[in-house]
């Protein structure tokens, strides 16, 4: 069942918070270690309750676009993205380590980074060239 579409007054609101979440985006293409395309799938999200223009225009961008719409089919990331979004766990986990004091934190920190890539190579479909997603 999909949900009632949202009232007028509500709609600027929703492409507001699109707008918001694309800027998270950029910034997460930009930084290491802090994701981008969650953002963009979730203004996706707000711009299609919002306006269908602006989710159209979202899904026309040459990178980003082509993210979404394979988030949204189920066709997963492509193994270079995988590689790098591991990387970029073990980076952050490695580098920020050394600044929680407590030990039951540190484990903690190290059991979240290892959930991720966890999460990443054995719940997230490998999208390979030219070939359907696999796992």
């Amino acid at each position: 069942m999909t949900p009632p579409p949202p009232s007028r007054p509500v709609k600027p609101l929703w492409v507001a918070l699109g707008v918001v979440l694309c800027g998270m985006g950029v910034v997460g293409l930009i930084l290491p270690g802090f994701p981008g395309t969650v953002w963009f799938v979730l203004a996706a999200a707000c711009f299609s309750r919002g306006d269908p223009r602006w989710e159209a225009w979202l899904l026309s961008r040459p990178v980003v676009g082509g993210l979404v719409r394979d988030y949204r089919t189920g066709q997963g990331m492509p193994l270079r993205a995988k590689w790098i979004a591991c990387a970029c766990i073990v980076a952050a986990v490695a580098l920020s380590l050394g600044r929680i004091p407590v030990l039951v934190g540190q484990v903690g920190w190290v059991a979240a980074g290892l959930v991720g890539i966890l999460y990443i190579t054995l719940r997230v479909p490998t999208k390979r060239q030219g070939l359907p997603a696999d796992r």
